[in-house]
């Protein structure tokens, strides 16, 4: 598996809350160069990237990192990042509805926010690392069912990030429509090869290029 299949999988991240314009200059001229998935940056960037970049993919999160925000304000976040020129969302499920057991109200969310991304990608966040086995078995089943494009682990900001067997967990149990994105605690070739192969179809990761090609890593 050579570099550039890698990155081309590689969502490039810098979500930290003192990332300033010029890191994330360089963060997406660094994909430009490297040819990389797409940038996942906070929303409060989408509009200056798309002006800035226009050839840029541009992906934003909803709801990021706790997810608990109200229906209404997840919807016009994604409604206001895609019209400020963004292409792909990662949402953050509510934890406090799977933990009550509400999973009809997470699947309804699910579809409001696929509702809004249209035809553009939708990535749901179900942050594995708060989740019991079970849990994460019935949200693949409420994820498929959602119409979501995407099941990724993790925030990159909870208790652990992405682990093979949860991988390998959501493989067995999504729709074949569903991709899986890996995030959180990726920072090895390795890991990146290891999760490509159980079966990711993207990698959120900020260390991606440094590791790569000896750029700079910007911190996810």
């Amino acid at each position: 598996m050579d570099d550039a299949f890698i990155l081309a999988h590689v969502d490039h991240t810098l979500l930290a809350a003192t990332a300033t314009w010029a890191e994330i200059e360089r963060l997406c001229d660094e994909a430009l160069t490297y040819s990389t998935a797409s940038v996942c940056v906070p929303p409060c960037y989408v509009a200056p990237i798309s002006k800035a970049f226009p050839s840029v993919n541009i992906c934003t999160v909803v709801g990021f990192p706790l997810g608990y925000e109200v229906l209404s304000t997840k919807t016009a976040t994604g409604r206001s990042a895609i019209e400020d020129g963004a292409s792909e969302l990662d949402m953050v499920i509510n934890l406090a509805d799977v933990k009550n057991g509400q999973f009809a109200a997470v699947g309804a969310e699910i579809a409001a926010l696929k509702a809004v991304a249209g035809s553009r990608i939708l990535k749901v966040i179900v942050e594995t690392c708060y989740l019991t086995e079970s849990e994460k078995i019935v949200l693949c089943g409420v994820v498929t069912d959602a119409g979501a494009d995407y099941i990724k682990t993790s925030t990159g900001f909870g208790a652990a990030g992405a682990t093979i067997d949860d991988v390998k967990l959501f493989k067995a149990n999504i729709g074949v429509n569903v991709k899986i994105k890996a995030a959180g605690g990726i920072r090895t070739r390795e890991d990146m090869i290891s999760y490509l192969e159980a079966g990711c179809s993207r990698l959120g990761t900020s260390s991606a290029v440094k590791i790569l090609t000896g750029g700079e890593s910007q911190g996810y």
